[in-house]
């Protein structure tokens, strides 16, 4: 039974890889067939080819079982023609709201709406300077206007799938309310249960804000209890991951655990001292339902994560084997807990938390009988805590490389200190607090939060204490992985040291460079705004950094790192920032944080906020040029003295060529700054490949300097549905009047291009990420 799960999950796995669901009918009708053959092969006594075959039937049956919920939610997705349309919807606020500086984002649950419109949404409601916000709470009822649009995120290699993500929570549309529409509240509590369920995560949050109004680490609280992590600051997830320490802030599967086993053992010590209810029904029972229970009502107060729904069916599991008299293996509960959560959740391997968490537990029981066999002394219990954490560790640092390209070298100091304290004391006093509103409860919990923080500070201060490299292949993590188990094995097993040689070439990876003499370039998919990567032999360039999302996140950081950090790029020999909007240099000061820069170039005046950030600049000077590794860089504009009184032309405009080809970024020049380039050199412009100017907007792009510049193949970077409408219908026709390869970020994603291949003449490689990375949710 435990090999036809594994079966069927890497059946559930293999359709997630798919860029198009197959047909059904085919997949059942090679199932039929393999289980005539397997019960054949049954009656022959052939029992090894029996349980191949079966494993078969199991993989194609997850095939078939992932495939069959994926055509499901597909049909729930908005169509078309109603994206950007005025639309009224009533039902209730299914989340806890999340609010922000511009406004407020929240889960709607659409109980009527319009034909097309699916159930689940989710809205930001702006304010508009006129009329501000009305409080939304948890579990309210609404009639709303709203414009809505597919899922839709940046798709940038080894970079977070937001479509994916949206997918798996089963929300097909996002939008916004509109401002001047219907905006009505229809009821303060919408009827049913889970209106109910998340009135009350709210209330249980505002309790912690009132108990402490000016804490800092009181959003870690409200999510240890309830699962909130809306008010977690990006800096605080930032200290948590520099430390190691990011599954104890939220709700995981050791805080259900911890949870459950009190109940149980406060239900057993008090029925087992009434003997008439003994004679009833046995006190193991009775705590063994009652730790069920208690983990049901804790794991659904905290929105069901990942983590937490494995610990429950986990634990479910064990009360259904204890309840009926039945052995509870570990493996089985393991296995009978991945099916569980498959069958309810077959997007769940998509959540790196999946592979973290039943990994983790993977290795705890792998090691379980060392450790349940120490002694019963301190010093025995001291050495199997540390063997497992040190289990966890070696497990993890693979997949953490393969994931995030971090780990955390402090993680074992930090986690002997914070799994204690958050296990058993902190969160068990926020959970107290949450049914026993006494302010002094929350205030103690977060006074011992904030000296563990100061813990973690310290921590994360040190040199050193993160460790950062590029993304690994995916064959190098399987080993690391199968060196990991294979040092845990017991004594005496040959090599079980030695097989840790294996994470030196994990830890070594860096992936190849351009040679000398050749470039590569990335345009970096970040929306509505430009980034390029320009990377030579031995030096990397960004050219712009991308947008400000909102005033708490950008581009630098959410997007443009990550990709810098799995590249392998620990420094930036040179950033660009072409002038002053906020699409170009939005990013330029979480990337001067976050990273070591060379030499800062811009437009920007002298006094400007981020040429004091970057301790100076280098102005972009027509004429100045110099050369990395056999590649020339050349500035074609502005002028020193140029007259123009817009800022886009005021954008650097920089050519980069080799022996074989050349690219041409031309921020937002529009029609005045091409014809002051086309009067100096014309000849200067032509370019292998070009980023449209300007986004592609009719500003920009005339016939004479597409035709200069003789690009075969033009990058739009555009913003799916952006209000600027870019690009511009009459400027794509003019590009296309060339016979030029057309690609836009919106649609393609992130696009890679590389030397043109033997034999290629001067066009260079291209590829773009939703084609390498198709999957059956993108752009459905």
């Amino acid at each position: 039974m435990r090999f036809l799960i594994v079966a069927f999950a890497l059946g559930i796995c293999w359709c997630q890889q798919q860029a198009v669901l197959p047909p059904l009918w085919p997949v059942w009708g090679v199932v039929g067939v393999l289980m005539v053959a397997c019960l054949t092969a049954r009656h022959f006594g052939q029992h090894f080819v029996m349980w191949a075959l079966a494993c078969m039937v199991a993989a194609l049956s997850g095939l078939a079982y992932a495939n069959w919920r994926a055509e499901l939610r597909l049909a729930e997705s908005l169509p078309v023609a109603l994206e950007g349309e005025d639309l009224v919807v009533s039902g209730y606020i299914a989340d806890l709201p999340d609010r922000g500086e511009r406004g407020t984002r929240f889960v709607f649950r659409a109980l009527q709406r319009p034909a097309g419109v699916p159930e689940n949404l989710s809205l930001s409601w702006y304010a508009d300077g006129k009329q501000a916000i009305p409080p939304l709470r948890a579990g309210e009822a609404w009639q709303l206007s709203v414009r809505l649009h597919r899922p839709h995120g940046n798709l940038n290699p080894n970079g977070f799938d937001f479509e994916a993500w949206m997918f798996e929570r089963d929300v097909r549309a996002v939008g916004y309310v509109r401002a001047r529409g219907v905006a009505q509240r229809t009821a303060d509590l919408a009827n049913g249960i889970l209106p109910r369920v998340q009135r009350l995560r709210q209330v249980v949050r505002e309790r912690f804000e009132r108990a402490v109004p000016q804490g800092q680490w009181v959003g870690v609280l409200s999510a240890l209890a309830i699962g909130d992590q809306s008010a977690v600051s990006a800096a605080q997830w930032r200290l948590f991951s520099q430390t190691g320490v990011t599954h104890l802030m939220s709700i995981s599967g050791s805080h259900v655990t911890l949870f459950a086993a009190l109940i149980a053992w406060l239900v057993r010590r008090v029925w087992g001292r009434v003997p008439s209810l003994c004679l009833r029904l046995p006190a193991q029972k009775t705590a063994v339902v009652a730790g069920a229970l208690a983990a049901v009502i804790y794991v659904v107060l905290s929105g069901f994560g990942v983590p937490a729904q494995r610990t429950l069916y986990m634990l479910l599991v064990v009360a259904v084997g204890i309840w009926l008299g039945r052995g509870t293996g570990a493996v089985r509960c393991l296995t009978m807990a991945l099916l569980v959560v498959l069958l309810f959740d077959p997007w769940a391997v998509l959540s790196p938390g999946f592979w973290l968490s039943f990994g983790a537990v993977a290795v705890l029981f792998w090691i379980g009988r060392e450790v349940t066999t120490s002694g019963g002394t301190l010093m025995s219990w001291f050495m199997a805590h540390w063997h497992a954490q040190w289990a966890i560790i070696l497990l993890t640092l693979p997949l953490l490389l393969g994931l995030f390209q971090q780990f955390s070298l402090v993680s074992p100091l930090a986690n002997a200190a914070a799994i204690p304290l958050i296990s058993a004391i902190i969160t068990p006093l926020a959970l107290l607090f949450a049914v026993l509103p006494l302010p002094s409860i929350a205030e103690f919990a977060h006074w011992l939060l904030a000296l563990l923080m100061r813990f973690l500070e310290w921590l994360a201060a040190l040199p050193l204490a993160n460790w950062q490299q590029a993304a690994p292949p995916t064959w190098l993590v399987a080993i690391g992985v199968l060196a990991a188990f294979w040092s845990l094995l017991p004594r005496g097993v040959p090599a079980r040291r030695l097989v840790l040689l294996a994470f030196l070439p994990l830890l070594a990876w860096s992936p190849l460079r351009p040679a000398l003499g050749r470039f590569d370039a990335n345009v970096i998919d970040v929306g509505q705004g430009l980034a390029v990567h320009v990377q030579t032999a031995g030096h990397d360039l960004l050219f712009d950094t991308g947008p400000q999302y909102t005033p708490e996140s950008d581009s630098g950081e959410r997007v443009i790192h990550p990709f810098l950090r799995a590249a392998g790029v620990q420094r930036l020999d040179r950033m660009i920032v072409s002038h002053d909007d906020l699409d170009h240099s939005g990013g330029a000061s979480s990337l001067l944080k976050l990273m070591p820069v060379t030499e800062f170039m811009s437009s920007l005046p002298a006094d400007h906020a981020l040429v004091r950030q970057a301790g100076g600049q280098r102005p972009c000077r027509r004429g100045d040029a110099w050369d990395w590794d056999g590649v020339h860089f050349e500035i074609l504009h502005p002028v020193e003295d140029t007259q123009a009184t817009k800022d886009n032309d005021h954008s650097c405009v920089l050519k980069v060529s080799d022996a074989r080809w050349s690219l041409l970024l031309t921020g937002d020049i529009e029609a005045r700054s091409e014809n002051d380039i086309l009067a100096w050199d014309a000849p200067r412009l032509r370019s292998s490949v070009m980023i449209a100017p300007h986004h592609g907007s009719k500003t920009s792009s005339q016939p004479a300097f597409i035709e200069a510049v003789g690009a075969s193949d033009v990058v739009f970077t555009t913003g799916y549905r952006n209000r600027f409408h870019h690009p511009a219908p009459e400027v794509v026709d003019r590009y296309a009047n060339t016979g030029a390869l057309m690609l836009r970020s919106d649609v393609d994603g992130a696009v890679m291009i590389g030397e043109p291949a033997q034999g290629a003449g001067e066009k260079p490689r291209l590829a773009w990420e939703r084609r390498e990375r198709a999957r059956y949710w993108h752009g459905e």
